[in-house]
């Protein structure tokens, strides 16, 4: 069984900054594609930020130049630096992972619980 276990949110005051980490855990699997996406009350989830396996890295218009996102492939870590933090930031942030278990000829999308960020004075 893979995991993904998110960390780092929590209140912050606008302007401020946040560090979401992601940990996959499990035996004998593959990851490709990461990614950040977040729910805002009320709303659709939203993809944040996404990042391949060799770098190549994609983000929302609102969030682009913000929030960099970054990858550790030795420690099956993600990560999200949220830098200039508004108010309409604030959702649960959760972990998105494409994963091939070792022996499986199948690739499927793994979800953190997520964390929730709340940017407010």
């Amino acid at each position: 069984q893979v995991q993904l276990v998110e960390s780092g949110g929590g209140l912050v005051q606008p302007g401020g900054s946040l560090r979401l980490s992601c940990a996959a855990s499990g035996s004998r699997f593959r990851i490709y594609n990461m990614g950040w996406y977040r729910q805002a009350p009320g709303k659709q989830r939203e993809l944040v930020a996404t990042i391949t396996s060799d770098g190549h890295t994609n983000y929302a218009d609102s969030v682009r130049g913000r929030f960099p996102i970054s990858r550790d492939n030795a420690r099956n870590r993600v990560y999200l630096q949220m830098n200039s933090l508004k108010p309409e930031d604030t959702a649960v942030y959760y972990c998105n992972a494409d994963i091939e278990r070792l022996g499986e000829s199948i690739i499927a999308g793994y979800w953190g619980r997520g964390t929730p960020v709340t940017v407010s004075s």
